[in-house]
């Protein structure tokens, strides 16, 4: 039996979207937030193991043959699905193995382990070995309401997982085990002040700089559109020598979804853009990571943008890894915000410096 929830909530963004007629519009947005508002029911916490159904994705450029897109090389990507509402909502990942073993967080609560499969040509082939758990507070219980487990960023290291969560913001530790995720073991100081953060643009990046750059291993957190007084985006070193807020600059009507340092020690960040004019919109921006620190206002230049003209959809999830040959390695995920409307891809590129 279908998910009558998900199909009322799909409708509701369609007449949002779609009618313009102002009182219909207004009616199906007020509709929609009461719908978001409801307390989802509880599940059990144990693992689920799901099968994921994969399409190859062969060509990056719509309609285009070419691979090569300023830095970027696309190697391929994946259009993932699986008979079960918790698969998507994907907004942040991490390699635990380069290029192999991954592990995720959506904005629906749940941690989703998996293993990316490869053709004979070392190409992404498909998600396999995937399982879902979901997220549970410091006694265990599942959290009752979306706004209590919107979980929107990911920063992994010995052992650790650091998840930052948005409409009731905070930024907390779990030991990672991926057979029994148990709850948080406790809370990181962000530095920024909580009422500078705005209810659904919190804390879209989490990522530990590399231990022998500037930051000297710190984390960094930079929040999607949280902003200042001259429109700057707030962010924050958590910890370290250049421990303090900083800000991002912000250009062109793009939010920040994620972020990963590169080997160098520089911060690559994926931004996104949407207009019901221009549709979905992403790109990749270079931050030096010798700029970022206490006071600073950073920027960086922008390495790729993409439009609805190539393979892209709601892209919030980053990593980079080396693959075994010494390349950088790009790979995002999006979020399909649970609609039929939308898809679940991962992407791969090589990043040529």
């Amino acid at each position: 039996m279908p998910d009558v929830s998900i199909w009322l909530q799909n409708a509701l963004i369609f007449c949002f979207y779609a009618i313009p007629a102002k009182p219909l519009r207004t009616f199906a947005g007020i509709a929609l937030a009461v719908l978001l508002s409801v307390p989802a029911f509880a599940e059990p916490a144990s693992v689920q193991s799901v099968g994921v159904s994969s399409r190859q994705i062969s060509g990056f450029h719509i309609g285009r043959d070419e691979t090569r897109f300023g830095p970027l090389e696309f190697v391929g990507g994946l259009e993932m699905s699986a008979p079960t509402r918790a698969f998507g909502g994907i907004s942040a990942m991490r390699f635990l193995s380069p290029g192999r073993d991954l592990v995720a967080v959506t904005d629906t609560g749940y941690w989703l382990f998996a293993s990316i499969a490869r053709d004979a040509a070392g190409k992404p082939a498909g998600l396999e070995q995937v399982r879902l758990q979901p997220m549970v507070d410091a006694a265990g219980r599942i959290f009752p309401e979306k706004g209590e487990m919107d979980a929107e960023s990911l920063a992994v290291r010995d052992g650790e997982a650091i998840v930052g969560f948005e409409r009731r913001h905070r930024i907390s530790r779990f030991r990672l085990e991926p057979e029994d995720m148990k709850g948080p073991t406790g809370n990181i100081d962000f530095l920024i002040p909580a009422y500078e953060l705005r209810q659904n643009r919190g804390f879209e990046t989490l990522a530990f700089a590399p231990s022998s750059g500037p930051l000297r291993g710190a984390l960094v957190a930079i929040t999607e559109k949280s902003l200042d007084g001259q429109g700057n985006i707030f962010a924050a070193v958590t910890d370290g020598p250049r421990k303090g807020i900083f800000t991002v600059r912000r250009h062109d009507g793009f939010d920040i979804t994620d972020g990963a340092f590169l080997p160098d020690g520089d911060l690559l960040l994926l931004e996104r853009s949407y207009t019901i004019m221009s549709g979905v919109r992403m790109r990749l921006r270079r931050i030096a990571g010798d700029s970022i620190g206490k006071g600073a206002l950073v920027d960086g230049r922008v390495l790729f943008q993409a439009d609805m003209a190539w393979q892209i959809d709601n892209m919030e999830a980053l990593d980079v890894w080396r693959r075994a040959d010494g390349a950088t390695m790009v790979s995002m995920m999006s979020d399909d915000n649970q609609s039929f409307l939308q898809r679940n891809l991962y992407l791969e590129f090589v990043l040529h410096e």
